[in-house]
C-alpha cells in the first residue's frame, strides 16, 4: 500500500479542506498520515476517518508578527523531524503540505531526497494576508521577504495547488509556472448534507412564521457581521417575521452583542454561539437565506469561503459581498451580490430577496447549477488524479477538456486555463 503524508499547521479535525483531501486518499486505498497541531486537551496521536494523525503541542497564541514567526518556526522544525523519522519507516510517495506558512514545504526535503514528490497546497496568499491583517505596505521589507519565501516555496514544490483561478493568475504573475499547477476550489462535501432536508422537515415541519437570515462561522471583523447587523437595523421593520441568526464564536462576539443591544435588536438578532460542526446541515435547513457580508481588501477580494457552497448545496439563496474570486465562478443571476462594506447596499439586498420568493428560488437554482462545475466530486477527482499521477510517476494533473471547462469563469465561457 502506498503511503502519503499530509502536513498542516492547523487542528486537523477542524480543517475541512485538509481533512477532505486526506480522507479521499484513504478511501482510494492510500495509507495516510497527517501531521497537525494538537487541539486543546487533544491526543498526541489518533486515527480519524482512516487517517493516522500525529499532533504537535504548540497551540495558537498569535497576535504579533514575532509570535507568528515563532509558531511557524517551531512547527516547521517539529514537522521536519517527524517527516524525516517517519519517512525511514513509511517510505512516502507523496507529501502534501498545506499553507500557511509557504516555507513549510521545505519540511519535506528529506522525504524528497528519498523519492517522495512534494505538493504545496497554497490555501492563502501570504503577502496579502499580512498586508490585510497588519496594514503593511506592499513595498515594505517584511512583504518583500514574504514574497521571496513564497517564490522559493512554489519553485521547490513538484506540484502546486491553488484554491481558485484569480489566485492562480496572481501567483503566475509572481513567477509560478501554470504548467505545474492545479486549481482545487474550496467545495463542500455533498454527502455530508444528504438527508438533512428531509430529516429537518420531519422534525420542524414547514415553519413559515419566520424569515431567517443566517451566518455560520468565525466571528471576526473581516467577516463583516457588524455590517449585517447595521443593515438589518435599517430595514427590519419592513421585514415582518425576519430574524438574523449568527452561529459561531470568535473575538468579535462581545462587540456584536453590544451592537445588537445598542440598536435594540435583541428580539430580532440571535447570537447562537458555537455549534457542533456535525449539526451545521440541520441548522442550515432552518434558514431562508445565507448571508456572507465579508469585507473587501487586498487579501479578502480573493476569498472563497467554504460556507458559500454549503448554503448552495442546501438550496439557499445567498447574499454575498461582490468579491473577485466569488464573482469569477458565480453570475449575478445566481447570487444576490452587494457592494462590500456598504450597509446601505446590503440592506437593499435584504429587502429585495425578502419580498420576492420567486427571485429566491431562481437564484438558488442557478447557483446550484453553476456550482456543479466546482463541486466536491469534481475537485476530489482532480486531486486524486494529481496524487495518482505523482505516485505512479505519470504526473497526471487533470488537464482534460472537462477539467478546463470547470475552471472557466461563469460569464466568460471562452476563457480557459
Amino acid at each position: 500500500m502506498k503511503t502519503i503524508c499530509v502536513i498542516t499547521q492547523s487542528v486537523y479535525d477542524s480543517d475541512p479542506r485538509v481533512r477532505r483531501k486526506a480522507e479521499a486518499l484513504s478511501a482510494s486505498g492510500y495509507d495516510v498520515d497527517a501531521l497537525a497541531l494538537r487541539a486543546y486537551g487533544g491526543k498526541a496521536a489518533y486515527d480519524l476517518g482512516g487517517v493516522h494523525v500525529r499532533t504537535c503541542p504548540l497551540g495558537k497564541e498569535r497576535g504579533s508578527l514575532l509570535r507568528y514567526a515563532f509558531e511557524y518556526a517551531a512547527f516547521f522544525l517539529w514537522a521536519c523531524v517527524r517527516v524525516t523519522i517517519q519517512t525511514w519507516r513509511r517510505r512516502y510517495v507523496v507529501v502534501d503540505v498545506n499553507t500557511l506558512p509557504d516555507f513549510l514545504i521545505f519540511a519535506g526535503i528529506f522525504a524528497r531526497w528519498m523519492g517522495a514528490r512534494l505538493v504545496l497546497d497554497m490555501h492563502e496568499i501570504t503577502p496579502e494576508f499580512y498586508m490585510s491583517k497588519y496594514g503593511i505596505g506592499e513595498n515594505s521589507p517584511a512583504i518583500r521577504l514574504l514574497r521571496y519565501f513564497e517564490r522559493i516555496s512554489f519553485r521547490f514544490a513538484d506540484r502546486v495547488v491553488t484554491v481558485n483561478v484569480p489566485i492562480l493568475n496572481l501567483l503566475c504573475a509572481r513567477g509560478l509556472d501554470p504548467a505545474k499547477t492545479t486549481v482545487m476550489v474550496n467545495a463542500a462535501d455533498e454527502a455530508r448534507f444528504s438527508g438533512a432536508i428531509s430529516a429537518a422537515k420531519a422534525q420542524h415541519g414547514d415553519d413559515t412564521s419566520k424569515f431567517v437570515m443566517m451566518y455560520h462561522g468565525t466571528l471576526t471583523k473581516i467577516y463583516g457581521l457588524d455590517i449585517a447587523i447595521e443593515a438589518f437595523a435599517q430595514v427590519h421593520e419592513e421585514m415582518v417575521g425576519a430574524e438574523l441568526w449568527i452561529l459561531g464564536s470568535g473575538p468579535e462576539a462581545g462587540a456584536l452583542n453590544e451592537l445588537v443591544g445598542k440598536l435594540g435588536l435583541e428580539s430580532k438578532v440571535r447570537l447562537v454561539g458555537q455549534v457542533q460542526s456535525s449539526s451545521i446541515p440541520e441548522w442550515l435547513t432552518r434558514c431562508d437565506i445565507g448571508i456572507l457580508p465579508i469585507r473587501r481588501d487586498v487579501f479578502l477580494d480573493f476569498a472563497f469561503p467554504n460556507k458559500l457552497p454549503e448554503f448552495i448545496i442546501m438550496g439557499k439563496t445567498v447574499i454575498v459581498s461582490r468579491l473577485k474570486a466569488i464573482e469569477y465562478y458565480f453570475s449575478d443571476d445566481a447570487l444576490a451580490y452587494f457592494e462590500p462594506n456598504s450597509i446601505l447596499d446590503l440592506s437593499v439586498q435584504m429587502l429585495r430577496v425578502y419580498r420576492d420568493r420567486e427571485l429566491r428560488n431562481r437564484l438558488a437554482e442557478l447557483a446550484r447549477k453553476e456550482n456543479e462545475g466546482i463541486c466536491w466530486d469534481r475537485m476530489k477527482a482532480r486531486y486524486r488524479d494529481l496524487v495518482d499521477g505523482l505516485s505512479d510517476g505519470r504526473d497526471k494533473i487533470g488537464k482534460s477538456e472537462a477539467d478546463r471547462a470547470a475552471l472557466r469563469p461563469v460569464k466568460k465561457e471562452s476563457d480557459t486555463l
